[in-house]
């Protein structure tokens, strides 16, 4: 049983959704609020969140932003130039409303299939799941060798893939989930495991692989601290 919060500032959306959730077995409504404010005291017991993007106060967008470590989330929203946002913070999936029961059915349908991944994984791996090419991708941060910002996208180079994972993803946003006595942010543009550092100079590191990438004087005092350490 997936437990899932509705998030909606329109009481008429919110009717919907909550008819909607009693018709799918496996989903289990905890609460349904009108603000993202009334749905903090409920986020302990979530595992997956409906989420309308133009709330007042505060956005769907931005809420998720402000949470450390959100639960699975589906944003909602009456526009779709909004996509492409919430994409890049990891959404499960993006509601176009108005929407049938058949469009949220099958979203559902999606955020069970993570679901189950991630409670499949034992917790201690800190499994992160990265969406592309409309599948689901889990990773274990151990097999992170370095994180590349390429604009709106990021490039995961793994130790156990020749190719590295495009995603539509912040650097930023991968760096707060991440453990920062393991990773550090030594660029703009890179984020690396500081296990695979070998060896580092005034303005670079050189990685177990031979990638060698630039350190940049903003992070060059994190890295120094690191490597008296």
């Amino acid at each position: 049983m997936i437990r899932i919060l509705l998030i909606d500032d329109e009481p008429l959306a919110l009717r919907q959704l909550e008819m909607y959730v009693s018709k799918v077995p496996f989903l289990e409504r905890v609460a349904s609020c009108h603000s993202a404010a009334a749905a903090v005291p409920f986020l302990d017991k979530t595992d997956a969140m409906l989420v309308d993007i133009n709330m007042p106060d505060l956005s769907g967008l931005d809420f998720v932003r402000s949470l450390e470590r959100p639960p699975l989330f589906i944003f909602t929203t009456a526009y779709s130039e909004f996509a492409l946002e919430g994409f890049r913070v990891n959404a499960v999936d993006y509601l176009l409303k108005p929407f049938s029961f058949n469009e949220f059915l099958t979203s559902m349908e999606r955020l069970k299939e993570r679901f189950e991944m991630m409670r499949a994984t034992s917790p201690e791996m800190e499994i992160l799941s990265f969406r592309t090419d409309r599948r689901t991708v889990l990773v274990s941060p151990d097999t992170i060798r370095y994180v590349e910002s390429m604009s709106e996208y990021i490039k995961v180079h793994l130790s156990d893939t020749p190719e590295p994972l495009v995603v539509l993803y912040s650097l930023r946003r991968l760096s707060e989930q991440l453990p920062s006595d393991r990773f550090l942010r030594i660029h703009r543009s890179y984020l690396v495991n500081l296990s695979r550092i070998r060896s580092a100079g005034t303005g670079s590191v050189i990685l177990d692989d031979g990638t060698q990438l630039p350190v940049s004087d903003l992070y060059r005092p994190a890295l120094k601290a690191f490597l008296k350490g």
